[in-house]
């Protein structure tokens, strides 16, 4: 504060000289004007010199109780220094200017004074960027425990979706006639909710445990407590220099995770593909197969069309046999013998014929008489005659 008034009471002739070399700035010279532009930057810097002093008192006032800015009663000493003046300077200005230097000298700060404030503000400052800092740590770990979950949570979709598209999707798809596919989603979605139901159950049992677990470090620290077993200091360094140690592990254990979860993301991928291929060399395998199958069975018919063949052929080798012998042993006949043997058949041929219209004449007699015969029945009283 004192410096600041010593500054304020050279700001007047500053001033001055300003007004009084602007009004005769025609006739100054060069090093006048260097003089002019270098007060003005001397000016400036012990403005922003001022200008910081006054924000570090402001901010240290705003820190302290009201109640100690109450300004305290005069001392003896001084209220005796006071009254000697009074009397020996006489008159209302001199009372004026020993009031205002007493009040000066009561609202001056000494160097100790300032570096006290300066060295509170430091720590006041140093407090706030270990907070600012351990808020900002905090808000970074919450961020990255955020990621962390929000990796996880899109691993353990993607594994969903894979295994819904692998056993419902792609059965639903191969199987577009089937009429159980809602069913079996229902029943896939039934799986998957017994078994959430299922780990909610172990985490709860875990965390009763973790509960019961907590309540008895509770236990035996309020016990080490009432023993006079608490912890110092000492102790609470100790803890904190390893749970640093921890939390670097931690932080280490935590990039050896993630760098694992890409190893098994990437491991995820070729596996997909792999399945993927495995899938199409299955299908091709299925349909090599089946055409396989297909010609043995083509292959089975062949063999026994060249067995059925064989014994065709040889059959007609026995009887191309039979008939070369035959041909062989034939004997033609004389030409009288096969005139005769010729008009001979072509008279059975003819009494053949004949003989067949006879037959037929006498059935149609038979039918007539027949008919005949079972009028007469008929008006006899006597039932019909069948005709034979």
């Amino acid at each position: 504060m004192a410096g600041l008034r010593r500054r304020s009471n050279h700001l007047p002739t500053s001033l001055f000289t300003l007004a009084t070399m602007a009004e005769t700035v025609q006739d100054v010279s060069e090093a006048d004007k260097r003089h002019l532009v270098e007060l003005v930057k001397e000016l400036r810097r012990s403005n922003a010199v001022l200008r910081a002093e006054t924000d570090m008192y402001e901010r240290y006032i705003s820190r302290l109780d009201p109640r100690d800015l109450v300004p305290q009663p005069l001392s003896d000493s001084l209220g005796a220094a006071a009254a000697s003046q009074l009397e020996i300077g006489g008159g209302r200005g001199r009372k004026m200017k020993t009031r205002t230097t007493a009040l000066e000298q009561l609202q001056r700060l000494t160097l100790e004074q300032k570096c006290d404030v300066a060295q509170r503000e430091l720590d006041e400052t140093k407090e706030d960027l270990e907070k600012l800092k351990e808020s900002s740590e905090r808000v970074l770990n919450n961020y990255k425990a955020t990621l962390e979950e929000a990796d996880i949570r899109l691993v353990e979709v993607k594994k969903a979706s894979y295994e819904f598209d692998r056993d419902v999707a792609k059965v639903l798809r191969e199987k577009r006639g089937v009429m159980m596919g809602a069913e079996k989603v229902i029943r896939y979605f039934e799986d998957r909710m017994r078994a959430k139901d299922t780990l909610v159950e172990k985490l709860r049992l875990k965390n009763a445990a973790l509960h019961v677990q907590k309540r008895k470090l509770q236990l035996q620290l309020r016990q080490k407590e009432e023993m006079g077993e608490a912890l110092h200091e000492v102790d609470f360094q100790q803890l904190k220099i390893e749970n640093s140690q921890y939390l670097e592990r931690i932080d280490e254990r935590n990039q050896d995770l993630l760098r694992l979860k890409l190893l098994a993301g990437n491991t995820l991928q070729v596996l997909n593909s792999y399945k993927k291929k495995l899938q199409s060399m299955t299908c091709e395998s299925k349909l090599l197969s089946s055409d396989i199958t297909s010609r043995k069975e083509m292959l089975v018919k062949i063999e026994e069309e060249t067995l059925q063949a064989e014994e065709e052929r040889a059959k007609a080798e026995t009887l191309n046999r039979k008939l070369r012998g035959q041909l062989a042993d034939f004997r033609v006949p004389h030409v009288l013998q096969y005139i005769t043997a010729k008009a001979s058949h072509s008279q059975l041929e003819q009494s053949v014929r004949a003989w067949e219209r006879k037959v037929e004449i006498s059935e149609m007699a038979l039918k007539t008489h027949t008919k005949t015969w079972n009028k007469l029945k008929e008006a006899a009283g006597a039932g019909p005659v069948t005709a034979r």
